[in-house]
């Protein structure tokens, strides 16, 4: 299987798992099919599309529209089952699998390209990050990228482990899965233990 390949595979699960955290917050504010597909597309191809414009690239999904299916597919799935995946307490595990599938997508096309660490590792954070952002905004939610949950500091870390790994000569798969897992693992420990950023004291903003 080729890197090409790999690559592509995770980029279409980050879709679908995105697609379904938008769908499911949709469908708790008790939107119309439509919308619940719509604000699926939002996480889904979002921080990407700004990725590809920043890097002056031909946007993935126009040259692929075929991939504008699979948040298409995940709404549905969203509007249809949303007793069922809620049981897990999906929309907080699916979106931190989301973020972590597209912190390292985000870095590798970057890296791919040439540029160095710091874009790359930015690039990626902002792929991950970027759609829920607006998302969170359509849906009238706080956006997760604002609170002081351990959310885009995980997706600097997972692509900045990515970059690292490629760096010292692995490959594009292990990389990837390397990132990844790290990205999921932090955010998922912040979520089951509390961790947080600080924040300014009530004291220092009188």
């Amino acid at each position: 299987m080729t890197p090409e390949l790999f690559l592509s595979g995770f980029d279409a699960l980050g879709m679908f798992v995105f697609g379904l955290s938008g769908g499911l917050m949709a469908v708790r504010q008790k939107f119309d099919l439509l919308g619940v597909i719509l604000i699926a597309f939002l996480p889904a191809i979002g921080g990407g599309t700004l990725r590809d414009i920043l890097l002056d690239q031909t946007v993935f999904w126009l040259t692929q529209p075929e991939i504008l299916w699979i948040p298409t597919l995940a709404g549905i799935l969203a509007f249809i089952a949303p007793h069922r995946l809620s049981r897990i307490r999906s929309l907080k595990w699916i979106d931190a699998g989301g973020l972590a599938l597209f912190a390292v997508v985000g870095a590798s096309k970057p890296y791919t390209l040439g540029y160095g660490p710091g874009i790359c590792i930015l690039m990626g954070a902002m792929t991950a990050t970027a759609g829920g952002l607006i998302r969170d905004v359509v849906c009238n939610e706080t956006p997760l990228l604002l609170r002081k949950d351990i959310y885009a500091t995980a997706a600097i870390i997972g692509a900045g482990v990515f970059v690292a790994a490629r760096s010292f000569g692995w490959g594009e798969f292990a990389a990837l899965s390397l990132g990844a897992s790290i990205c999921f693992i932090v955010r998922a420990l912040s979520l089951h233990f509390g961790w947080n950023l600080p924040i300014p004291k009530e004291d220092s903003v009188k």
